[in-house]
């Protein structure tokens, strides 16, 4: 694979792998200030534990299969409906079709949850929000790392951004309003995308594929960045009334 194969994946990997700790951090944080640090550290903890385990196990026997033509194929295919979820999800926040996350409602409704609950329940709460989180995470690594085999830098720039959003988490000791989540989500989208559908061309014709070559993956990724846009824009343009 070439570097910008493996440039693209790692920028996508950091980035969405930022926006599912700063969700999951929102949940550790509110139950940490609420029933203390080491309950939510601990659970926290232990869902990293899983998470890790899983990832180091599957990446290594994906690697097993890199001549299994089929098996690139649904690699391609995963990337793309993660894509497509992350880009469609962006679009209807950005067209007012769903509100956007709110990290300070979701604070302040999981502090007013463990304050009702045992502190068992509030273990779980927090081993199930990371788990759940990074479940996308180790999707996105294991993923990207089987086609570009670069599975460790991407491992890497995951936990990179783990360390970046519990620092900040830390320090500001309050919900990360600020994390641009929904465009970064798009970026993500159109970055998956981009390579889910570079990849399964390549699966399903071969080298052939793309006339362009690695070039092909920014055109994709601007083709998809700028539909997203302009559906978008179309979208606000509907009367409120009118939208589906």
């Amino acid at each position: 694979m070439t570097a910008m194969h493996i440039s693209g994946a790692w920028l996508a990997a950091f980035a969405g792998a930022a926006v599912e700790w700063t969700e999951a951090a929102t949940i550790v944080l509110a139950i940490a200030l609420t029933d203390g640090w080491p309950l939510a550290l601990g659970a926290a903890g232990s869902g990293l534990a899983v998470l890790a385990a899983a990832t180091l196990a599957l990446g290594p026997l994906l690697a097993l299969g890199a001549a299994i033509r089929w098996l690139r194929l649904l690699v391609g295919i995963f990337l793309l409906l993660m894509g497509v979820r992350w880009l469609a999800k962006s679009v209807a926040r950005s067209a007012g079709l769903k509100p956007l996350h709110d990290e300070s409602a979701a604070f302040a409704r999981t502090r007013a949850e463990a304050a009702n609950a045992r502190r068992r329940a509030s273990w779980i709460v927090v081993f199930k929000a990371v788990v759940l989180e990074g479940v996308e995470v180790c999707g996105i690594v294991i993923a990207l790392g089987y086609q570009t085999g670069a599975f460790a830098p991407l491992a890497a720039a995951a936990a990179a951004a783990l360390v970046a959003v519990a620092v900040a988490a830390f320090v500001v000791r309050g919900p990360l309003t600020r994390v641009p989540e929904n465009t970064l989500k798009f970026a993500v989208g159109t970055l998956l995308l981009a390579f889910g559908t570079y990849w399964t061309g390549e699966a399903v014709a071969g080298s052939a594929a793309w006339e362009w070559g690695d070039l092909t993956i920014p055109l994709l990724a601007a083709v998809y960045a700028g539909s997203g846009w302009l559906l978008s824009r179309v979208v606000l343009q509907v009367p409120r009334g009118e939208r589906a």
